[in-house]
């Protein structure tokens, strides 16, 4: 199995699970060529790119826009099929503030069913994206749906280390 992660918008530093998940578990960080102004269609091909450079079936470890990333990409690609499953960490709401310019196309957040299984993990207090609007992006992609509690965004500053509670959660829904 490939497993590529998605890191959000300014990638995801040292201490974020995602890059310990890669440090332990050989996981592939899939890499833009631009962090801090994402434009989402440059983010949709690359993601393109890296799945069609993979031998065998793909699983997806998004967070945050990476999570936007793989509904955009999910609902324009004709090979979605090479992705058996994705877990979405803590999405972005790009809609909830006119404010941040850099992710104005990101704006609609694409809704449409995801064509894999999949799971969306939310925090009841992540300040990029409510609970309700998470839970109601869980709805319109087809995830299940797992609440943490309050941790945040889940990211380094959630305190969750190498996150090994959601790494098995992760491989037991592989296993599924």
């Amino acid at each position: 199995m490939n497993v590529l992660t998605l890191p959000g918008w300014q990638c995801s530093g040292p201490l974020h699970w995602q890059s310990r998940w890669e440090a332990l578990h050989g996981y592939t960080r899939v890499e833009q060529h631009d962090w801090l102004a994402p434009k989402r269609g440059d983010w949709i091909v690359r993601l393109e790119e890296v799945v069609l450079s993979c031998t065998g079936p793909v699983a997806l470890v998004a967070h945050s826009l990476g999570c936007l990333q793989v509904a955009a990409w999910a609902a324009h690609s004709k090979y979605a099929n090479r992705v058996s499953a994705a877990l979405l960490v803590a999405p972005g709401d790009s809609e909830r503030s006119q404010e941040i310019e850099h992710l104005r196309s990101w704006r609609p957040i694409v809704r449409s069913r995801l064509p894999f299984r999949s799971v969306l993990v939310s925090s009841q207090n992540d300040p990029f994206c409510s609970a309700e609007r998470a839970a109601q992006m869980a709805v319109d992609w087809g995830s299940e749906h797992w609440v943490l509690g309050p941790y945040g965004h889940i990211n380094a500053d959630s305190g969750l280390g190498d996150w090994p509670e959601g790494h098995r959660r992760f491989t037991d829904f592989l296993k599924a």
